[in-house]
């Protein structure tokens, strides 16, 4: 039997919870901190479990190395939401195999990848599970399987899932992965575990595979909070439940004492965090409960940091949709839903709750932050019973929801995976097969009408977008973002230097992204490219203003035309 002590274990992360492009940036799952903590739980000395993510395997070839001399390897990966990545991409399967192949002894493999692998990290797609040539695969969680594994000998283990206790142990011990994070320190948010499983039976979702709710003490994440502050962390992401509003209740009515609890003491453990998002919220919670639902709202919107978002998934505005997919809120519902999360939380630092001006941090109120917590949209397409009036139905929501005046902070439009173990797994992506011309043209138009406008609407031109993270160059700009939940992509003229930190004044405005200066600009020594982005300030007048530097003060130039005074500044 294998002693614990004399293993050398590889951890590869190879999982990505949402596209970067309208999602999370880099970042760390409970997966790998988990597992790290269950294998020293089972006696293995944190000096010989190594970890690295499936991005630094692709850059450097001596990580390889690692994973060929290891005796147990273990993937952590998997992918439930489509769509296009940056700054982290999920594992390919031939990626996985090849994992496999160069492991040097046992290997194991688990997180959302037991629920099935397509053959391409795509909508659309049918899914199956596979063992994608690993020994062992956690059919359970990956944690108490890697725990019970090392237990064993590297004999094997009984699938199972792990309860909040081994938690509780498994993520104190594990808190030294993030030092291994490529993007710690400056770069890095951790997603925590509140809860997991789910009340509802949505055709498509794999949470219910989970089981009921099952909830985490505030104590316990506030502990682990604690833990990561400690080590250096100051980005977190409340993103592994189906409903935050649910939180220390019974899986559907909310409890506001326990949200106060949780982010009140999270603020207090971690007094200089810099982002606290969420993810999921259930807008069925709202119409069902809308006063508790109200006060936890505001409880969240009281402690979060600006640009938070509350996903909502409608899924599908079509009534027929809904019907046979077992959706749980109406089209008027979700409305509903977005009207009370633009009223209690869409306010902005530098103003009130209630919407009235009042003095921000810096002293300047002109220029607009994003708001605190705004309702995301999810559609899906390719569910059971879709049709060419699915669309409609769709375009017809959204469009009522921007006439309205109102606010989302994103609309997430994708085609459905079909895992194993869900109704859909019966529809498969036939329907999402067989529609995808149709999806194509129809998301497009979605961009066009709902969501350039959208965003011009959320980010008026001089809004300020603090601890932009520059990334990568394109086409002579820099783009980059700042770190938190569904976070815009910044582009920025000229190429500056990548890793960089800058606050952003927003100028221009995609589909999806943003384009901005670096607030505030020097005007006596910005460039002519960045000079020409700030609105109203054409090629004739930034030249003058070049040519005629330097400049004692922003008023003399600008002479009440453009209202520099939100880019720039002299000296």
């Amino acid at each position: 039997m294998t002693d614990p002590a004399d293993l050398e274990v590889v951890l590869v992360d190879g999982y990505v919870d949402e596209p970067a492009h309208f999602g999370v940036p880099p970042y760390i799952s409970t997966y790998p901190r988990y597992t790290a903590g269950a294998l020293l739980d089972a006696g293995v000395p944190q000096s010989q479990v190594s970890y690295y993510t499936i991005d630094e395997l692709r850059a450097e070839r001596s990580h390889w190395r690692a994973v060929e001399e290891s005796d147990l390897l273990i993937y952590l990966g998997g992918m439930t939401v489509p769509g296009s990545y940056v700054g982290g991409t999920p594992a390919e399967p031939d990626e996985v195999r090849k994992l496999a192949w160069t492991a040097g002894r046992t290997s194991l493999m688990g997180g959302p990848v037991k629920f099935g692998v397509g053959e391409q990290n795509e909508g659309a797609t049918d899914t199956e599970r596979r063992d994608l040539d690993f020994e062992f695969v956690a059919k359970g969680d990956v944690e108490a399987a890697a725990h019970d594994l090392v237990a064993s000998g590297l004999e094997g283990f009984g699938d199972r899932m792990r309860d909040n206790s081994e938690i509780d142990r498994w993520a104190s011990l594990g808190t030294f992965v993030v030092r291994e994070h490529p993007n710690f320190p400056g770069y890095l948010i951790c997603e925590l575990e509140t809860s997991r499983g789910c009340a509802y039976r949505c055709s498509f979702c794999t949470e219910p595979l989970y089981g009921d709710p099952a909830f985490r003490s505030a104590e316990s994440v506030i502990e682990e909070v604690a833990g990561l502050y400690e080590a250096g962390v100051r980005h977190f992401r409340l993103g592994r439940q189906a409903d935050i509003l649910a939180f220390g209740g019974d899986g559907e009515a909310p409890n506001p004492d326990a949200l106060r609890e949780l982010y009140g003491g999270i603020r207090e453990v971690a007094p200089d965090l810099g982002t606290l998002h969420l993810d999921n919220m259930n807008p069925v919670t709202i119409i069902d409960y809308p006063d508790r639902s109200r006060e936890a709202i505001s409880v969240i919107a009281e402690h979060n940091t600006p640009g938070d978002t509350a996903a909502f998934g409608l899924e599908s505005a079509d009534p027929a949709v809904q019907e046979q997919n077992n959706l749980l809120v109406t089209a008027e519902e979700c409305l509903e839903a977005v009207r009370v999360v633009n009223e209690i939380g869409g306010w902005r630092p530098g103003e009130t709750s209630n919407g009235t001006s009042a003095q921000s941090t810096d002293g300047d109120q002109a220029a607009p932050r994003l708001p605190k917590l705004l309702p995301g949209i999810n559609l899906v397409h390719g569910l059971a019973g879709e049709r060419p009036e699915t669309y409609e139905h769709n375009k017809e929501f959204l469009q009522r929801v921007y006439d309205e005046g109102l606010l989302v902070r994103r609309v997430n439009i994708r085609q459905v995976m079909a895992f194993a173990g869900t109704e859909m797994a019966e529809t498969g992506a036939d329907v999402a097969i067989e529609h995808k011309k149709r999806f194509k043209g129809y998301k497009q138009e979605v961009r066009e009408t709902i969501d350039r406008p959208m965003l011009q609407r959320l980010c008026p031109p001089g809004t300020r977008l603090p601890d932009v993270h520059l990334e990568y160059h394109q086409d002579g700009r820099t783009f980059g973002r700042q770190l938190g939940t569904y976070p815009l992509l910044v582009a920025v003229p000229g190429e500056r230097p990548l890793g960089e930190t800058v606050d952003i004044a927003v100028t221009d405005h995609g589909y999806r992204s943003v384009s901005g200066v670096p607030y505030p600009l020097d005007v006596n020594s910005a460039s002519m490219g960045e000079l020409t982005a700030i609105p109203g300030l054409g090629d004739k007048r930034a030249g003058r203003i070049v040519a005629s530097r330097p400049h004692e003060s922003v008023e003399a130039i600008d002479a009440g035309e453009t209202d520099l005074g939100r880019f720039v500044r002299t000296g």
